[in-house]
């Protein structure tokens, strides 16, 4: 039997312990790898080339949203299941947007995390019964409120996201330039380019809009 190849990546050791514990049950199942940020997971990704990633959204350095752009840029075919804590409207409309096959409550049963990889892994969409449900009560014009902040997040490379994260989790370009590997004066360039597209110049303003676009949230740490 081959096995369905999986990749967990979430920035809480005891989640990655959980899942890993949960698919080792199943015969069809192998994890072939973790990951706690989204920086790690593309580079895993590439690395391991999974059948099914297993993705946190809010982690550091690198959101899993971001993370699951950069993989589908590199594979088309890749394909992401959202495990998140929290499922509000606009979580969900960002993480389809980002090519996500699916999105999972972390609240949910073993049962339907294990018949998630599969339906995924076959190519289908799968998210939790009540996120379901609440998708087909959705009105056209719900959903684009929802939306809010996603129309300026697509205008912003890569790079400029993962600027705007670093920015958000407070770090100062001298760090950020160090983080990604870039001179301090490309890391002033891109945080300019930022403040630009996004009409915010100031950090706190930055660090509102990346929590009110899903980009990190305001609980989250750099260390577990």
């Amino acid at each position: 039997m081959k096995r369905i190849k999986v990749l967990v990546v979430d920035d809480h050791t005891i989640v990655r312990e959980g899942l890993r514990t949960l698919i080792k049950l199943e015969d069809d199942f192998e994890v072939v790898g973790e990951a706690r940020t989204g920086r790690e997971a593309v580079v895993q990704y590439k690395n391991l080339q999974p059948d099914v990633v297993l993705m946190d959204i809010a982690m550091p350095l690198l959101n899993g949203l971001e993370a699951t752009r950069q993989m589908l840029k590199a594979n088309p075919a890749a394909k992401v299941l959202i495990l998140s804590a929290h499922s509000d409207d606009a979580k969900v409309k960002n993480a389809t947007e980002s090519g996500a096959r699916g999105f999972l409550l972390k609240q949910s049963s073993a049962r339907d995390v294990c018949l998630a990889i599969r339906e995924v892994h076959q190519g289908k969409q799968f998210f939790s019964p009540s996120i379901a449900r609440r998708q087909e009560r959705i009105r056209p014009s719900a959903t684009k409120r929802a939306g809010g902040s996603s129309e300026k997040i697509t205008s912003l490379t890569t790079r400029q996201v993962e600027v705007l994260q670093l920015i958000a989790e407070g770090k100062a370009n001298k760090e950020i330039a160090a983080e990604l590997g870039i001179v301090l004066k490309t890391a002033e360039k891109h945080r300019e380019h930022v403040m630009q597209k996004l009409d915010i110049h100031d950090t706190a303003g930055l660090t509102r809009y990346a929590i009110s676009a899903g980009i990190i949230e305001s609980s989250v740490q750099v260390d577990h």
